[in-house]
């Protein structure tokens, strides 16, 4: 426990490093650039699913939807676990799921030109 305590205190020490943050945030972002993999994101935001299901549900052939799904995985977004023959993918956080909703929302004001909601109140 001692071990951990020193440890702690060291990484309060250490200013954080933005710079790697900001290539990370960046490049999750670039992953959601896709509407493809913003669908899928998005859809397993509701839930975990298969290939076969998630093909159903984007105009995407089902070796497309297993590459995104691929890259997703790569990137650490989702997680896939196997489930008899098939395997069964879900989002890694709940930042992403809001990430993703707040995406799509943004892009519905957008669409329906809907006055975006003031940060000032």
């Amino acid at each position: 426990m001692r071990a951990h305590d020193e440890l702690a205190d060291a990484n309060r020490l250490q200013p954080p490093v933005v710079g790697d943050q900001l290539v990370l945030a960046a490049e999750v972002l670039g992953h959601l650039a896709d509407p493809t993999r913003l669908h899928l994101l998005r859809l397993l935001a509701g839930g975990e699913q298969d290939v076969t299901g998630l093909t159903a549900q984007v105009p995407a052939s089902r070796s497309s939807v297993s590459q995104h799904l691929g890259r997703l995985r790569l990137a650490g977004l989702v997680q896939a676990r196997r489930e008899g023959r098939r395997m069964v993918y879900r989002l890694t956080s709940d930042h992403l799921h809001a990430l993703v909703e707040e995406a799509y929302q943004f892009a519905g004001h957008l669409v329906h030109q809907i006055p975006h909601h003031s940060a000032e109140g």
